[in-house]
């Protein structure tokens, strides 16, 4: 969004009275999951965007209006948005030497494709055809979950892009990575080779079963030789609503199942992972490798090996690298933190492994260093001195050993009798 230009003064509306004009678009932007027309009047049922730069800009701000209300409303079904705008004042061109408003919808219409609402009573109306909504795909799991004060069932589909309807479900659904994973593209659904898995919730309104959108993973399967495939997990979203009640572990835990089922998957990798997916992968994978005979404490203490790797590869799809990760959580919790020698032991384990990276530096300083001129080398150098790697080296490995505890702390109890 192009930089607001604001007037000198001397006539019209003084600077510093344009700053009542300037919103955060983020308190501006309000979402809907709307089942039935109360629910349009039932402030309960809002919630707010976790980040809105990829529609307004990386300031999040918008200018021209006071008291913005930004509306965002769907269909809980089938998904059908509906776009409104509402404001208390706009600031007027004619009294501020010509400065305009910022566009407000314009930036949206270009993410969401056709066929949103603009009219509220025409959305109301057309909340009917949420009845026949049926989800798309093969069931996959069915599971009961305690949230916001009652038993609720939630159940997971997988297919691909070729259900009559779900392209056009899935431009609808993918308009919400805009405002809740960052970095956010979407994805190009001409290529056959993504797979979907969508959760949903099952309820029943005057004994006809209702299937209410919750979240939805997308899955890239790439081809590996020589018939194989290597799954990638590229967007995850549990919608705010349906959040902290585990339903993130258990569309992953799907996922899982799903593909190791299949013997022609080598094994599943994770693109660019957040934090948040980070430790629920993480969790669920030191949750079964903890059943493995590779990773029984006796072994831990041994080592990484390749049979650690093999059996997490083999029974679980878990990539070596992770396999890695998995094998340093649970040695962590063998590891007696009170013995100074068994801890200490730990720590330079982990730190070794860390290190590699400084050594590639070295590695590659010393190849540049015999094709490059003394002068040269000097310019390009890069290396951090000993005493900064330590401090690197000391500040990764206090992270990591952080991040591992609190899986280990979600794992406490009957999980790690």
């Amino acid at each position: 969004m192009p930089a607001v230009t604001v007037p000198a003064g001397g006539s019209g509306i003084a600077k510093g009275d344009l700053d009542k004009y300037i919103c955060d678009s983020n308190e501006a932007v309000e979402f809907k999951l709307v089942r039935n027309p109360e629910d349009l009047e039932n402030d309960g049922c809002t919630f707010k965007p976790e980040m809105t730069h990829q529609v307004y800009g990386d300031e999040e701000r918008i200018f021209g209006y006071t008291g913005l209300n930004i509306k965002l409303y769907y269909s809980a079904c089938r998904l059908t948005p509906y776009i409104g705008l509402a404001y208390k004042d706009k600031i007027n061109p004619a009294k501020c030497d010509g400065v305009e408003a910022d566009q407000v919808l314009k930036p949206l219409s270009e993410y969401y494709p056709p066929g949103y609402f603009t009219n509220i009573d025409d959305f109301s109306a057309a909340l009917i055809k949420d009845a026949s909504f049926r989800p798309f795909g093969e069931l996959q799991n069915q599971h009961k979950v305690y949230l916001g004060g009652s038993e609720r069932t939630f159940e997971v589909y997988s297919h691909d892009i070729s259900p009559p309807g779900f392209r056009e479900f899935h431009e609808r659904m993918q308009t919400f990575i805009l405002f809740f994973i960052d970095a956010a593209s979407y994805i190009d659904t001409d290529d056959e080779k993504w797979r979907f898995f969508v959760m949903y919730e099952k309820y029943n309104v005057n004994g006809s079963p209702r299937y209410a959108a919750v979240g939805f993973t997308t899955v890239y399967e790439y081809y590996a030789y020589p018939n194989n495939i290597r799954p990638r997990i590229s967007q995850m979203l549990v919608l705010p609503p349906f959040q902290q009640g585990g339903l993130g572990t258990q569309m992953l835990q799907t996922i899982y199942n799903y593909y190791i089922a299949h013997k022609s998957v080598m094994d599943i990798t994770v693109e660019d992972p957040s934090e948040n997916f980070t430790r629920l992968r993480d969790y669920l994978d030191c949750k079964s490798c903890m059943k493995l005979p590779s990773y029984q404490a006796e072994k831990l203490m041994v080592g990484f090996t390749e049979e650690m790797a093999k059996e997490a590869q083999s029974k679980l799809r878990i990539n070596k690298k992770q396999a890695r990760r998995v094998y340093e959580i649970l040695r962590l919790h063998v590891t007696k933190r009170s013995d100074k020698e068994s801890y200490r032991n730990y720590r330079l384990h982990v730190k070794n492994r860390l290190n590699v990276q400084f050594k590639k530096e070295d590695n590659d300083m010393a190849k540049l260093k015999k094709i490059l001129k003394p002068e040269e080398f000097t310019a390009t150098m890069t290396m951090t001195s000993k005493d900064q790697r330590l401090e690197s080296l000391e500040h990764q490995y206090q992270e990591l050993e952080d991040h591992y505890s609190h899986i280990l702390e979600r794992l406490a109890g009957s999980d790690l009798s």
